[in-house]
């Protein structure tokens, strides 16, 4: 009995320590460095990257309050996804840049992008329930910012630089072109619930995005997938092929892991 009580006592401390160190900015234990803290509506967002001994990534992640989750309601702003070369209006409460930790360097991204989308966005009858979008950016925000050419929104990236299954769809100035999973439950007559987005500029890969729905987000506990691959990845790099969604201490975590090093090809 002794020995059980100092297991269990044993594994409080440690997630206790884990989440406190999730919402740190130093060293600590588990090699988890935090970006800076934002306000989303009546809670707050950030990143965090997990690093292994040898400075490898193990998990990128973006953190949501519960107080985010019950505080977005039926919020107003403009709709990212609303149209083809629609002035999208990207600066306002439902779309956050998120900042990353230096430490995440050691993966292929240089920032994340938050985005609410309380009236879901095409196609419709597909995504139109209310969710987030989580973007995980190849680029700066100041790069992304400058996708505005409309030949280059419309250029496909080419098929081997996408998963089977893939298909372009949704083109959005200051984000990208967008590739669905045409296997996904939601395209089979399912409701949608969580599913993961490639996206372009230039016929260049720029992001990866999970879409989680925002019923999704407040009711699970541990989710977790495996991520379709394409044959070929443009840049050597450090890239996901695990998505996580957990909840605990009041935080849910959207965390992309299993990272694999690949060579440019």
């Amino acid at each position: 009995m002794m020995k059980k009580n100092i297991l269990l006592v044993l594994t409080v401390i440690t997630i206790t320590i884990f989440s406190s160190c999730r919402k740190g900015d130093h060293n600590n234990p588990f090699g988890i460095f935090a970006g800076p803290h934002v306000k989303v509506f009546d809670g707050e967002a950030w990143t965090w990257i997990q690093l292994d001994k040898e400075g490898h990534p193990e998990r990128v992640a973006i953190s949501l309050t519960d107080a985010v989750l019950n505080s977005v309601g039926d919020s107003g702003g403009h709709h990212l996804k609303t149209g083809h070369q629609e002035d999208t209006g990207h600066h306002d409460e439902n779309n956050i840049v998120l900042e990353l930790h230096p430490k995440a360097e050691a993966t292929i991204f240089k920032h994340a992008w938050l985005n609410w989308n309380p009236a879901g966005h095409p196609p419709p009858g597909i995504y139109d329930a209310p969710h987030f979008d989580f973007h995980y950016y190849t680029v700066s925000s100041e790069e992304r910012e400058t996708f505005l050419d409309s030949a280059k929104l419309d250029a496909s990236l080419p098929t081997d630089y996408l998963p089977p299954n893939y298909e372009g769809g949704d083109v959005v100035p200051a984000m990208g072109k967008h590739y669905s999973d045409l296997t996904s439950p939601e395209f089979h007559g399912q409701p949608f619930t969580q599913t993961y987005i490639y996206g372009s500029y230039d016929s260049k890969f720029v992001f990866v995005e999970p879409m989680v729905t925002l019923e999704f987000l407040k009711i699970t506990t541990n989710f977790e997938r495996t991520l379709p691959q394409p044959a070929k990845f443009p840049q050597t790099g450090y890239y996901p092929t695990k998505m996580r969604v957990t909840k605990a201490h009041g935080v849910t975590d959207v965390i992309l892991e299993g990272f694999v090093l690949r060579s440019a090809s």
